[in-house]
């Protein structure tokens, strides 16, 4: 029998594509990459690179609590920028959400990102003991 168990949430975007939100292996939970899409319209949020990166990080938070954590559980976050100067920017929102000790994390520069997004985030978040 899997330990294998599918996170899902309606307060998080539904998924645009063949995966799941999240997926639960033992402790750990592997989070899909969250675009900063509102849940109820699926449609980008309007604004800046700041609002993106604030519905991102909200999106992320709604499916580490679906799956009884939080945004302080995650040890590894992956963030994807389409202009890297937007990295103080993204810099500055994430310390809106996450306290130390922060996870480890890569900003990576892409071409583009679904729907028009600017920013993109995917983690691993570890509950338990």
């Amino acid at each position: 029998m899997s330990n294998k168990a599918v996170i899902q949430t309606d307060k998080a975007p539904a998924a645009i594509g063949p995966y799941s939100q999240a997926i639960k292996a033992g402790n750990t939970i592997y989070l899909s990459g969250q675009i900063p899409l509102d849940p109820q319209r699926m449609e980008l949020v309007d604004g800046d690179i700041q609002a993106q990166a604030r519905q991102v990080f909200k999106n992320l938070a709604a499916v580490c609590e679906e799956a009884a954590g939080s945004l302080q559980d995650i040890v590894k976050l992956n963030l994807y920028l389409v202009d890297l100067d937007d990295f103080a920017k993204v810099n500055t929102v994430m310390e809106e959400f996450f306290e130390s000790p922060y996870p480890a994390r890569a900003a990576v520069g892409v071409t583009a990102l679904p729907k028009g997004s600017q920013v993109e985030a995917e983690a691993i978040m570890v509950i338990g003991d």
